[in-house]
């Protein structure tokens, strides 16, 4: 689809996490996106990002933070500086390729490959070749390799107690039920956590059609029924009518085993299926009984803990017997203190009632947290940017960046095994925003110094490009060609709508002109540019099609078309429901071939904040902890509606979400009386690690003591480690592990007290220009 008007604006098809659109563009200016007809329901992110492409944040040309360049590399490890703290120089892109090169040799020479740690998020391109991550890692491993980071901040506590407990998350996710089954079987969800339509908007690879949501409501229409377990009723599309159980954040665990403990004393868990496709369940039973601790794990015992009433969590256990049920856990129950616990409980929930690896029954492993979960799965596997193989096996968990740096040489426990961090002389960053989605920035600020040299490809002067020393400017998805393919059917074209500002790169140009420096330049293009690339990546996509029986258009054709439907190439059914049909023929990847209610192998680890079975551990901050008597306010800080993480924040769309330019930030009408906050008003969110401003929204759809601050407002700090004036909930959030076992994120134990703001209001800085100083000395230009 390529319609030229009369004026010379054209209309290219375009995709990204969110949807499919047509750009309207000249070739030189994007006017703007509409949604792809084909999609009918792209997410309205999409809408706001041509606003940010010549905007004032936008980086136009490469720069070099001022320390760097005068001190050298090292300068704030010596306290000669400070990152955050330190305007930059403009430079060509011979010196910044020649800086970043003289150093990445240096630091192999001196200190090791171990002493590169390569960041990246995978949700810097929904692309196929422009994706940072794989970028990075096929230029790191053919520079002889990095410390890598393993899991995700999504799901790194349910992707390790799941590999130990079920053989593998991704068989997880394959075993899940659709929504179209549970519109079959008219089956009860009981969703821990939520399935916020927010989330379902968005998929990794894209989305050519957005289904996940009417797929929902058409359950319901054919008679499904939904319990929504959550602080927060928003957390289910309202057409759902869910009921709505308003629970105590952190503590969906203790009404897990109330449930499991009513189906159990009543007779109607069901023994033959526990005896023949798990292990451990008596000794999980000598736990929930309270044989082994003394506490019964009774629905009065969980009512006094949860905030539901004992009758309720009763009357849903009776509920669940005899009917089809879904057990649901969204990822954000696992990022919090002890996140190992929800999904393995869920997991054992949908075991005792009979209903795992049935159709529209069992576990619903973060069913709607992505478009692709609950929406059927095809086996069509198109070509990617190859990685290659890491040379070295350094590593830390996803999560334990600032623990790294504070902590050269020091150990760690992960997953059985005790591990030493690496002494990290280098950060080199592309794709994904580090001061976005760490926990306790104030404390990431303090140990950010001291690397002696940071290097990050961005698009815009957000909070990762103000500190960092090297800044290189990279063009975005709507400045390049490539196309998309998610987990939903389709591929989608990605059709360059205009070219970037004359001095941007993209991140392929980037690493090409610093591998040849290196002497790797041929390994890492393979003699090809970018365009030959995609064309031979959607060549290979095309070959794999036909070798399968099912043709795909050409480029040209797709390109034509914008969006084609993928071949709908069959696959195996998941690993659970394989179990289900004949455990001895399909065993699961665990060592009994079962899935293990009591794991010998967890329990062998000795974790005391993580037994052999699941369990019931109270966060170390919630809101029946010592730490709610300073600090009574429990904080939400999930998915945002108006962006996808932290990207395009100085975009019209997500800025039109604000409040006063802040972050908007939930709070319950009652509390918000209480402390004579008025809805529109400025307030400080405070707690012991630092503080925010944000912008007040009354609402009655959370329950009393929680509040809601989304992820994703740029970090603006007045000072370094000072006030937050945007509103990142991360200054806030702890940074700890889930437990020993996965290390994952804890952002969802985190308390706070909210104050009304009336002080004179500072301003939002992080949308402005990056502060330019002539040659490293002479007048400054803009804010930092």
């Amino acid at each position: 689809m390529n319609d030229t008007h009369p004026n010379g604006v054209s209309e290219v098809p375009t995709a990204a996490h969110f949807g499919t659109y047509l750009a309207r563009s000249d070739g030189n200016h994007i006017f703007g996106l509409r949604p792809n007809p084909i999609d009918g329901d792209p997410s309205s992110i999409g809408l706001g990002v041509p606003s940010t492409l010549d905007a004032p944040a936008r980086l136009t040309t490469p720069l070099v933070r001022r320390g760097y360049l005068r001190n050298g590399p090292g300068d704030t490890r010596r306290g000669l500086a400070a990152r955050g703290d330190d305007p930059y120089v403009p430079v060509d892109w011979d010196t910044a390729t020649g800086l970043v090169a003289d150093e990445i040799a240096r630091v192999r020479a001196e200190h090791g490959n171990a002493a590169i740690f390569g960041g990246s998020y995978g949700w810097g391109s929904a692309g196929r070749f422009h994706h940072p991550q794989s970028q990075i890692h096929r230029f790191l491993n053919l520079a002889g390799g990095y410390t890598a980071s393993v899991e995700s901040y999504s799901s790194a506590a349910m992707q390790v107690i799941l590999r130990r407990v079920a053989g593998g998350y991704a068989g997880v996710l394959a075993s899940n039920p659709t929504w179209e089954e549970v519109a079959q079987n008219r089956s009860l969800v009981v969703a821990f956590g939520g399935m916020a339509p927010r989330n379902s908007a968005v998929n990794g690879g894209g989305i050519g059609i957005h289904r996940n949501v009417r797929d929902q409501l058409a359950a319901r229409r054919a008679g499904a029924e939904f319990v929504l377990i959550s602080p927060a009723s928003g957390d289910a599309h309202p057409d759902l009518e869910a009921d709505w159980l308003p629970i105590v954040p952190g503590t969906d665990v203790a009404v897990m085993m109330a449930l499991a403990y009513e189906l159990v004393v009543s007779g109607n868990h069901d023994r033959d299926f526990l005896d023949t496709h798990t292990t451990g369940w008596d000794r999980f039973e000598e736990y929930l009984l309270g044989h082994s601790d003394g506490v019964p794990k009774t629905p009065q015992w969980a009512g006094q803990i949860s905030g539901i009433p004992a009758e309720v969590i009763a009357g849903l256990s009776r509920k669940i017997v005899g009917r089809r049920t879904v057990f649901t856990t969204s990822y954000s129950l696992q990022r919090a203190d002890h996140g190992e616990q929800a999904p393995w409980m869920a997991l054992t929930l949908a075991a005792l009632t009979g209903n795992l690896g049935l159709p529209g029954g069992g576990f619903g492993c973060a069913l709607g947290a992505l478009h692709q979960v609950g929406v059927p799965q095809n086996g069509f596997k198109p070509a990617s940017f190859d990685q290659g193989i890491r040379p070295i096996d350094s590593f830390i968990p996803v999560a334990r960046i600032t623990d790294m740096l504070e902590n050269p040489g020091g150990t760690f426990d992960y997953d059985g095994g005790r591990y030493a961090f690496p002494d990290t002389r280098l950060i080199y960053w592309a794709g994904g925003n580090p001061f976005h989605h760490h926990q306790d920035l104030n404390r990431l600020v303090r140990a950010w110094q001291s690397p002696e040299t940071i290097v990050v490809h961005e698009h815009f002067a957000n909070s990762l490009a103000r500190h960092a020393d090297i800044v290189l400017p990279a063009a975005t998805w709507l400045e390049r060609n490539d196309f998309a393919a998610g987990a939903d059917d389709h591929i989608s074209a990605i059709v360059k709508a205009a070219e970037p500002p004359p001095d941007v790169r993209t991140d392929y140009a980037i690493f090409s002109g610093i591998a040849e420096r290196l002497g790797f330049g041929e390994k890492f293009t393979e003699n090809r540019t970018a365009d030959e690339w995609v064309h031979e990546l959607y060549r290979r996509t095309r070959q794999r099609c036909a070798d399968a029986g099912y043709p795909i258009p050409d480029w040209d054709e797709l390109c034509r078309r914008g969006v084609v439907p993928v071949p709908p190439i069959p696959t195996l059914p998941g690993p659970l429901r394989l179990l289900r049909e004949n455990p001895e023929a399909h065993p699961l990847a665990t060592p009994s071939g079962l899935v293990e209610i009591f794991s010998e192998t967890i329990d062998s680890f000795g974790y005391d904040d993580c037994l052999g079975h699941p369990a019931w551990f109270e966060p170390r901050e919630w809101l029946g902890s010592a730490v709610q008597h300073s600090y009574p306010l429990h904080l939400l800080s999930g998915q945002p509606e108006r962006r996808l993480h932290s990207q395009f924040d100085n975009g019209s769309h997500s800025r039109a979400g604000k409040i006063r330019e802040r972050e908007p930030i939930l709070i319950n009408t009652a509390d918000a009386i209480e402390r004579g906050i008025a809805d529109g008003d400025v307030v400080r969110v405070y707690n012991e690690r630092g503080q925010v401003l944000a912008g007040a929204q009354l609402t009655d759809t959370l329950r009393r003591s929680v509040v809601r601050l989304s992820t994703g407002a740029w970090y603006d700090p007045i000072i370094p480690g000072g006030l937050d004036v945007h509103g990142n909930p991360n200054v806030l959030t702890a940074d700890r592990g889930t437990s020993r076992l996965a290390q994952g994120p804890s952002a969802h134990s985190a308390l706070v007290q909210i104050e009304r703001y009336d002080k004179p209001l500072p301003p939002i800085r992080v949308f402005e220009t990056l502060c330019h100083v002539e040659n490293g000395s002479g007048n400054s230009h803009g804010h930092n």
